[in-house]
């Protein structure tokens, strides 16, 4: 088995790098381990809480005890099937802010500013009810909106206008900051994943998809001529004429990279790995969005509470079943805000997913019937963490520690968001539908009681990243270069959310997306002109909150 370029994991990048080089005429094979993305629990967006919790779909990874969190170990779920975590993700899409990319630029990864990112996102997208001149309309990613006819959902939006906050048309636009409308990859009551969009065109024009567990990457004379895996109890290798593609996720691409000798020397001596490449910045840089969720008793039965029965279910499933309408046809994150924490915050470092029930992430109900939440976090954790092996073998689970809340601003941050969600559930657009707050409760209130809290219910966004760190190639921390090839092997580039500079605002799917785009541009060796648009910065942020 060969080809010009062999991609591991055909996620969100890994599906649209595979799409753009076979585009270009050229081969591709693309190794993954998952299996098939075609069942009803992933293609019916309301049925989003069950495939990030079957083992069939995920990888069943969860962190080391979290030092800050009581010993904690929390859920990391990461997509172990075609399309990747977009086959079992929430389905939220954000692009990130304008001032994440100028970031990521000015910490060394050149060429990868808001203007020169924004016609990638153009190019990726066709979006449907987004802000002319800022999105796409004919890529392969369709990005929709829910019908928001809930009235807790129009409520919310409402409520934060009341608070003095801005609305916005377009998150996703010129102006993130703002209450509004939520986009997903939802397209005609489906689950649009990045293997609909990228992966099944992609392989109607030659790609091949083959199911295995990648090993390693083989590096003969320091260059990535292909890698092993093993199918059942054969193992085999795909050879590389031109280069191999890390698309693994932010968990085993540097798993991978250490496997493969390419990592932090110490580390891999412990493990009794030959060094091909000393690079401390692999599975170092590991960032996350952690996230609470505020409940709220309804007192009308407004809420979805009403399809949480046997027959409610019944009724939604065979609906979307036969109609792909009804509440089975959205993710129900059909509102949304980002706005920032205090004055002198340039950008927003908070972000809302409202939800019309009151619901656990497992999927559990609030036993007291109706209800509704906000998902609220803050975006710019100085939190650091770390990605190391679990062992030699290639089976073993990577460790994975965030080192979640070792920052005392993160403490401070989401005592800020519990009251900041508090005050807009006061305002009067929710005086019809808001009884007593279920979680955390009301009487809730001291720092201390609030960070009790915080430690134990904070859960992951699941938004992992960083661990494969862009940079120069002089910066002793970076893994690859701003073209996503590894530093010290040839051959070998990574394109997935391991590449991020820092996390970005929102959910990480469309960002991931993007980076593949951009990185297989850099492959093919052109790139998209930049667009200097100029994104809405509140005109008094350094003296107000809103």
């Amino acid at each position: 088995m060969d080809a010009d370029y062999v991609i591991v994991g055909a996620g969100s990048a890994g599906s649209a790098v595979a799409y753009r080089l076979a585009e270009a005429g050229h081969s591709v094979i693309v190794v993954e381990h998952g299996g098939w993305d075609g069942g009803p629990l992933i293609n019916m967006p309301g049925a989003l809480s069950y495939p990030m919790n079957m083992s069939m779909y995920d990888w069943g990874y969860e962190t080391e005890p979290e030092p800050h969190l009581g010993g904690r170990r929390l859920a990391a779920p990461r997509g172990k099937v075609i399309g990747g975590s977009s086959s079992i993700n929430g389905m939220v899409y954000v692009r990130g802010h304008a001032m994440d990319y100028d970031h990521w630029r000015d910490q060394g990864a050149d060429g990868w500013g808001y203007a020169d990112v924004l016609p990638y996102f153009k190019r990726m997208e066709t979006s449907h009810g987004g802000q002319e001149g800022w999105r796409g309309t004919d890529g392969p990613l369709h990005v929709s909106r829910g019908p928001r006819d809930n009235p807790l959902t129009r409520a919310f939006v409402e409520a934060g206008r009341q608070a003095g906050y801005e609305a916005t048309e377009d998150y996703n636009g010129e102006k993130q900051e703002g209450f509004g409308a939520m986009e997903a990859t939802i397209h005609r009551g489906n689950r649009w994943s990045a293997a609909k969009a990228y992966l099944r065109p992609a392989q109607k024009m030659g790609v091949q998809l083959v199911r295995g567990l990648v090993t390693r990457v083989v590096i003969e004379n320091g260059r990535a001529t292909g890698v092993e895996l093993e199918r059942g109890d054969t193992k085999e290798t795909v050879r590389a004429r031109a280069e191999v593609i890390l698309s693994a996720s932010a968990f085993n691409t540097p798993k991978l990279l250490m496997l493969s000798g390419i990592g932090p020397a110490a580390h891999l001596a412990e493990h009794g790995i030959d060094v091909v490449a000393d690079r401390a910045g692999v599975g170092a840089n590991l960032q996350d969005h952690l996230e609470l969720y505020l409940q709220m008793a309804a007192t009308q039965p407004v809420s979805l509470f009403k399809y949480w029965n046997l027959l409610g279910k019944a009724y939604v499933g065979a609906r979307w079943l036969f109609t792909r309408t009804g509440p089975g046809a959205s993710n129900q994150f059909e509102s949304a805000a980002f706005i920032r924490s205090r004055a002198g915050v340039a950008y927003p470092d908070i972000q809302y997913h409202f939800l019309p029930i009151a619901v656990r992430y497992d999927g559990q109900a609030a036993a007291e019937g109706h209800g509704f939440q906000a998902h609220v976090g803050p975006m710019r954790s100085a939190s650091r963490g770390t990605v190391r092996l679990g062992g030699r073998d290639p089976e073993a689970a990577p460790k994975i520690r965030f080192n979640y809340m070792s920052d005392p601003q993160d403490w401070e941050d989401f005592r800020t968001c519990i009251r900041l969600t508090r005050e807009i559930f006061e305002q009067e657009a929710f005086a019809p539908y808001a009884g007593h707050e279920i979680q955390p409760g009301a009487d809730v209130q001291s720092d201390e009681a609030l960070d009790a809290f915080i430690a134990e219910h904070v859960e992951s966004a699941y938004h992992p990243c960083g661990t494969a760190r862009m940079g120069r190639r002089d910066d002793p921390g970076a893994v690859v270069d701003p073209e996503g090839r590894v530093i010290g092997v040839d051959g070998l580039r990574v394109a997935d959310s391991s590449i991020f500079p820092r996390i970005t605002n929102g959910n990480l799917n469309g960002p991931s997306i993007m980076v593949g785009e951009k990185i297989a541009d850099h492959i093919l060796d052109r790139q998209l002109p930049p667009e200097n648009a100029r994104p809405w910065v509140h005109p008094e942020w350094e003296t107000a909150q809103r």
